[in-house]
């Protein structure tokens, strides 16, 4: 029945790009003038015609291919519930991937911060003897040692590393799921449904890529990379969070039309 289905969704091209046969020319009307007289026989004339037409076609099939069972457990439910399950655990994932990446930019940025307060510290006054006269830490010099301490802590967290091998886990794992999520797609139903999940799981998987190739100019000190970078996974966030509606509605969808395993 699918293979039946999938052969009348086929698009029907011109006869005299694929006819070779001489029994499917233009019918004269001397022909049909002929033939008016038992139209059962021509409709029946019509349709073998046309079937062995359609066997000899190298159309592609690909339709009749994809769905009924072909597949046995690639069409199952488990197979279908594996790339929610990922892309959830992904979403989960890319918010520890930008935690990480928001640490190693403080550890950047409070060293800027350090430096522009020792430019505002006066210098220590000094007795006629060439001695430093003691004094109270100015708030200047105090919040200089709480940046100076924190910045430590920071460093110890190691940061940097985490987060470049954090996003080298999201960028292999993503991609590899976002096209298994398709595949998948495909192999159950036999199509692939555009809309806004399909939609956005492919800007998803785009963003993770342009962020990713951004690496070596920030290794090279770029503060332009490093903002694009940031912009560029603030963007993915936002993609992926409108994107969790559609993947629940379509995991419902799993559970209607699919069984186990």
């Amino acid at each position: 029945m699918a293979a039946t289905l999938s052969f009348l969704s086929l698009p029907i091209k011109p006869l005299q790009t694929h006819s070779k046969l001489p029994n499917l020319n233009k019918p004269t009307k001397t022909h049909l003038l002929k033939n008016s007289e038992n139209p059962q026989k021509v409709l029946q004339n019509l349709l073998q015609q046309t079937t062995h037409q359609l066997k000899s076609s190298p159309l592609p099939l690909t339709d009749a291919l994809a769905a009924g069972g072909e597949f046995g457990l690639l069409e199952g439910r488990t197979l279908a519930l594996i790339h929610p399950i990922v892309m959830g655990s992904l979403f989960f994932y890319t918010l520890w991937a930008g935690y990480l990446g928001w640490q190693w930019r403080r550890v950047r940025t409070i060293q800027n911060e350090i430096t522009e307060l020792k430019k505002q510290v006066k210098p220590v006054a000094v007795s006629p003897e060439g001695k430093e006269v003691p004094s109270t830490p100015s708030p200047i010099e105090v919040k200089i040692q709480q940046l100076t301490e924190e910045r430590k802590e920071l460093l110890k967290g190691s940061f940097r590393d985490r987060h470049f091998n954090a996003g080298s886990i999201l960028l292999g794992f993503g991609v590899f799921e976002a096209v298994g999520g398709g595949l998948n797609t495909w192999l159950r139903t036999g199509k692939l449904f555009p809309g806004p999940h399909l939609f956005a799981g492919a800007g998803i998987t785009v963003l993770w890529a342009a962020a990713a190739a951004l690496v070596p100019a920030m290794q090279k000190g770029s503060e332009t990379a490093r903002n694009l970078h940031i912009a560029l996974n603030v963007l993915n966030v936002l993609l992926f969070v409108w994107q969790i509606p559609t993947g629940i509605d379509i995991v419902f969808k799993v559970f209607e039309f699919t069984t186990w395993p």
